[in-house]
C-alpha cells in the first residue's frame, strides 16, 4: 500500500490566487504610511488630528518587482511584474483602491484587476489602535485560475507612541469557485535616517507571516486480483504558506515618494512539496499624493 500527497490545485492556480491577496495588507500599510508621513516629531497630536479632521487624499503609485514568485515559490519563469495602483482615503475612515498586475511572460500579461472598498478607524489613547474591514473583488483575464474572486478581510493594528514600531493582524475569507481562509501577521519598524518638514529618508523593515487553508488530495494505491486501484480523498489543512522579509529604503519629498526595497521569501512546504528554496527580489516604487 502506498500513500502520497499531491496538491489539489495546480501551482499556477492556487499560488496565483493567494499571491493576489497579499496587496490587501499592503493597501492598509500604504494607508498608514501616508498618514504617518503627515506627522512631524514636534507636532501636538490633538492639534494635528484637528487639522486632519476633514481630509481627502488620493495616492497614485507604481511598483516594479524585478522577479516574480507566487507565495514565495519559484515556478520556473524568469519574469518581472508591475503593479499600478490608485488609493483613496478620507478622514471618515473610508478607503478604496484599484490595482492591476502585469507579468512580462505570462499569457495574458495583464493577469488580474482588483477593486477594494474598506473602512478603518483609530481608537484608544493617542489613537494607537486601529480596526479595519474591507471587501475586494478580483477580475481575472485568465478564467482557468479564477479560483477566488472575492475576499472579505478584517484586521487590527497597534503601534507605539512614537509610531516607529507596529504590528497588524489581518484575517481574510476568500471565496468564489473555491473557499479558503488566510491569516497574515505583519510587523514593521520605522528608522528615520533624515527627517525635515519637507523631506524624509527612512528604513522601514517589515516581516510578514502568511498562513492559510489549503485543500490537498490524498491518493491511496492498492492491488486486488492483480490489478492496481487508486482511491482519492481530499483533506483541508491549515498551514504556514510563506514568510517574507521586506527591507525598503523610502524617500519622501513634498508629495512625491520613492522606495527601493530588497525582499526575501521563506516558503513553507505544503503537501508533497519538497526542497523549496528561499527566493529574493528587488522592488522599486514611485508614488504621488494628491490632497483633494
Amino acid at each position: 500500500m502506498k500513500k502520497y500527497f499531491t496538491l489539489f490545485l495546480l501551482l499556477s492556480g492556487i499560488y496565483s490566487a493567494i499571491s493576489q491577496v497579499l496587496p490587501i495588507t499592503e493597501i492598509e500599510k500604504e494607508r498608514n504610511d501616508i498618514l504617518d508621513d503627515l506627522f512631524q516629531e514636534d507636532s501636538d497630536i490633538d492639534e494635528l488630528m484637528a487639522l486632519l479632521s476633514n481630509y481627502q487624499l488620493l495616492y497614485i503609485s507604481t511598483n516594479y518587482n524585478n522577479a516574480t514568485y507566487f507565495s514565495g515559490r519559484d515556478i520556473g519563469i524568469d519574469q518581472y511584474n508591475i503593479r499600478p495602483q490608485i488609493t483613496y482615503l478620507n478622514s471618515s475612515g473610508l478607503f478604496a483602491s484599484i490595482y492591476g498586475i502585469y507579468y512580462s511572460k505570462l499569457e495574458p500579461k495583464w493577469d488580474v484587476t482588483t477593486a477594494t472598498l474598506g473602512y478603518g478607524k483609530s481608537f484608544g489613547k493617542n489613537n494607537l489602535f486601529k480596526y479595519y474591514a474591507s471587501y475586494s473583488k478580483y477580475f481575472y483575464n485568465n478564467t482557468d485560475v479564477n479560483i477566488f474572486s472575492n475576499d472579505i478581510s478584517v484586521g487590527l493594528s497597534i503601534r507605539d507612541k512614537k509610531r516607529t514600531l507596529g504590528t497588524q493582524f489581518t484575517s481574510s475569507y476568500l471565496f468564489g469557485n473555491e473557499q479558503s481562509i488566510q491569516i497574515t501577521s505583519t510587523s514593521y519598524a520605522i528608522i528615520n535616517l533624515l527627517k525635515t518638514k519637507k523631506a524624509n529618508l527612512a528604513l522601514r523593515p517589515q516581516l510578514s507571516i502568511i498562513a492559510g487553508k489549503q485543500t490537498i488530495e490524498l491518493a491511496q494505491s492498492y492491488t486486488r486480483m492483480g490489478q492496481v486501484f487508486t482511491t482519492y480523498t481530499t483533506n483541508d489543512v491549515f498551514n504556514l504558506i510563506n514568510t517574507q522579509l521586506n527591507i525598503p529604503l523610502q524617500f519622501s519629498a513634498n508629495s512625491f515618494d520613492f522606495e527601493l526595497g530588497y525582499n526575501i521569501n521563506f516558503p513553507n512546504a505544503i503537501g508533497n512539496e519538497s526542497n523549496l528554496k528561499n527566493t529574493s527580489f528587488f522592488n522599486l516604487r514611485m508614488g504621488y499624493l494628491f490632497d483633494l
